[in-house]
């Protein structure tokens, strides 16, 4: 007989709870809600709320609403968008995550201070990611952005630095490139180091990868866009080779449920746990279980 667990850490982090739990009770008390980009990157659970009656709009969708209402999801926005809703007489209800407002406070006022000289601000992150854009927008877009190693390039070491990072980005590879920086700075410049990464995210990692080691088999679910499912996926992989990633409940491969095995089921923090508990559910329907532990069904 086989056993399942089920990770008690893994699954929405508070941010996108609130977001989520937002969603719900406006749709349930006024009806017809626009979300200004995928209120979460996991496709099953925006499907759901869709049926409800969410509607999901791009930008572009968004500057030619008027008089309606619009949810900003977690990640938060730049302040055109809070132009572009005053304009067009637009409700917004703000669920955006008070971590990444914080940071947005953050950086506009380090911005603000700067405007008269050279002090450059950087922003590790995602290249396009709606929280990345949205703390672009606090710089009125002159924040320079690293992904990698070969963006720390485009820096000039001569001039000071505020460095900060998306909320959701990996702390080992925040401090790395902050390390890497420190060591070319020149001339006097000064590097400032602005640590503003979500610890709730963060500290998934160190559990994920107890986790992982602790069973036979991982079964790990997530959204096809969620960044956070690749970065926790692959910290998954690393500690146990026998890990497999499914976007869905029902994706499960019945010929790796093996007899007598401990199972782990555990996802991202963009994963619901109605999800982890399908996928539970579905593999003691194609497997005798023993029992389902951490979560009660």
């Amino acid at each position: 007989m086989n056993r399942i667990e089920i990770d008690s850490q893994s699954g929405f982090c508070f941010g996108v709870v609130k977001a989520i739990n937002k969603a719900e009770e406006e749709l349930k008390e006024r009806g017809t809600l626009y979300c200004l980009g995928d209120i979460v990157h996991n496709n099953i659970e925006v499907e759901r709320l869709e049926k409800m009656g969410l509607i999901t709009i791009d930008h572009e969708q968004f500057k030619k609403l008027k008089n309606v209402r619009v949810l900003l999801r977690a990640h938060g926005e730049p302040p055109s968008t809070y132009e572009i809703a005053k304009e067009n007489n637009i409700e917004l209800i703000d669920a955006s995550c008070p971590v990444v407002l914080g940071l947005q406070k953050k950086i506009n006022k380090k911005y603000v201070r700067r405007e008269n000289d050279d002090t450059q601000i950087v922003i590790y992150g995602k290249k396009g990611h709606a929280e990345v854009n949205g703390l672009l927008g606090q710089t009125n877009e002159s924040a320079i952005i690293i992904e990698n190693h070969d963006d720390i390039e485009k820096l000039d070491f001569t001039r000071d630095i505020n460095l900060f990072s998306q909320t959701t980005k990996s702390l080992e590879g925040f401090f790395e490139i902050g390390e890497i920086i420190r060591q070319r700075m020149k001339n006097g410049a000064k590097l400032e180091f602005f640590d503003s990464i979500c610890r709730q995210v963060s500290n998934r990692v160190p559990n994920i990868q107890e986790f992982a080691a602790n069973h036979d088999l991982i079964i790990f679910i997530a959204g096809e866009k969620s960044s956070n499912g690749k970065v926790l996926f692959a910290e998954c992989k690393k500690k146990n080779p026998n890990s497999y990633l499914i976007h869905s409940p029902d994706d499960i491969d019945p010929s790796l449920l093996k007899d007598d095995i401990s199972i782990g089921v555990c996802g991202a923090t963009s994963t619901p746990m109605w999800q982890m508990k399908a996928v539970a559910e579905n593999i003691s329907k194609l497997k005798p279980v023993l029992n389902i532990s951490r979560v009660a069904f």
